[in-house]
């Protein structure tokens, strides 16, 4: 317990709290339990010592864990809770907790034997909570993080603060925006380096290699986070990197079952799974017909790498203008609104607005008599009634 709590204090003394993301503050912290799922390298672990730095003592009454740690190779959760509470514990803060075994039926027996004891966990982006063995959708209220904002990236390296705009200003009071941002920063420019090397926080620590980071943590998710569910095999493993190589030199794609099974020597309904998983891994970002009936065995209309960086990582001799700037617009507008496949322009969002993707100079001729239908061009700094610079959509969140 004791080393513990030593590890504890060294992080969060050495967190910096100079740059949070606007994300702490949608989170309840009041809720008696709390679950932050997200990628590896998104920032949970920096979010959660940020919050205790800035609201809590450090004292006998906070503690922070992560489950990877050695400790629990021969101690268990509840013993380190149980010793935790009858020191005045009331703040439990744990990080991996999907790299603890049994962790689903130790966290619900420790919200329902300690009842004051407030509980914050974080865990893969692929945190079964339903299918758990122990349900704990009815008592954790989970959050998912998402990767830096093409607005956070900008004020992270900029020391700017931006607000977020809602995709009702940008449809209707783009003009101001936009002149605000240009006074300011060179948009265009700094989108072209988000979308390299821009998504994950961890580009601070060592921008040269960034891009070799990325590549394995996307080897470490299907390695060890996807295999931990699905209980996969060295064989399978080695079929999902196949698929995902597949998918990143032909993204857009839209996806023949049939034709991936047969280059991958993955079963049509076990392919469908692997693409769920990497999916929700945040590694892929699947574009459906219809987003009120996402089975794991439906098939996406089309299916795009999750941000801009891992086309860099995965694909970095193919890359494409074109599906950088559709990846991007689908990142960056998917963390809040439904996005849907349509046949007339490229994404359809929240049931109502049609949006076509290009260059400076597309024209509206594919969206054309269609209502509440836009241009998103790149490489424009204002825009006009119906052409809209596709770096505002970075600011949503």
């Amino acid at each position: 317990m004791e080393r513990i709590k030593e590890k504890f204090y060294r992080k969060v003394n050495s967190i910096s709290t100079k740059f949070k993301r606007r994300y702490i503050d949608t989170i309840n912290w009041e809720s008696r339990m709390i679950g932050i799922r997200g990628a590896r390298g998104v920032g949970k672990t920096t979010l959660i010592l940020q919050y205790i730095k800035e609201n809590l003592l450090i004292n006998n009454t906070v503690i922070y864990v992560s489950l990877d740690d050695i400790y629990f190779a021969s101690n268990t959760l509840a013993d380190l809770v149980d010793i935790f509470v009858k020191k005045g514990g009331k703040y439990l803060f744990i990080d991996e907790v999907h790299k603890y075994k049994n962790w689903s039926i130790e966290l619900k027996n420790i919200y329902d034997d300690f009842n004051k004891l407030k509980i914050v966990f974080t865990g893969s982006s692929i945190l079964p909570l339903i299918k758990s063995k122990s349900d704990l959708s009815r008592r954790a209220v989970m959050y998912d993080m998402q990767g830096l904002s093409l607005r956070e990236y900008s004020n992270l390296i900029n020391d700017t603060n931006f607000k977020v705009i809602s995709l009702s200003d940008i449809l209707h009071n783009r003009f101001e925006i936009c002149t605000h941002i240009n006074s300011i920063v060179r948009p265009i420019a700094e989108m072209d380096d988000y979308n390299k090397t821009g998504y994950y926080p961890y580009f601070l620590e060592n921008k040269k290699n960034y891009l070799h980071l990325l590549d394995q943590t996307i080897n470490q998710t299907i390695e060890a986070d996807i295999p931990f569910y699905l209980d996969l095999n060295v064989e399978s493993i080695e079929k999902m990197k196949k698929l995902l190589y597949l998918i990143a030199i032909s993204v857009p794609l839209k996806p023949n079952i049939s034709k991936l099974s047969e280059k991958t020597g993955i079963t049509r309904n076990t392919l469908k799974q692997f693409l769920h998983y990497l999916n929700k891994a945040n590694i892929l970002n699947m574009l459906f017909a219809n987003t009120n009936s996402q089975s794991l065995l439906q098939k996406p209309e089309k299916i795009f790498l999750q941000h801009p960086n891992l086309m860099y990582a995965l694909n970095y001799n193919r890359i494409n203008i074109g599906t950088i700037r559709e990846t991007f617009f689908f990142n960056q507008i998917s963390n809040l609104h439904s996005v849907q496949y349509t046949k007339k322009g490229d994404f359809f969002v929240d049931k109502k607005y049609t949006f076509e993707i290009g260059g400076k100079n597309k024209s509206d001729n594919q969206i054309s008599g269609i209502e509440n239908s836009y241009v998103v061009a790149d490489n424009i700094e204002y825009g006009s009634e119906k052409k809209i610079p596709l770096y505002l959509f970075g600011f949503l969140y």
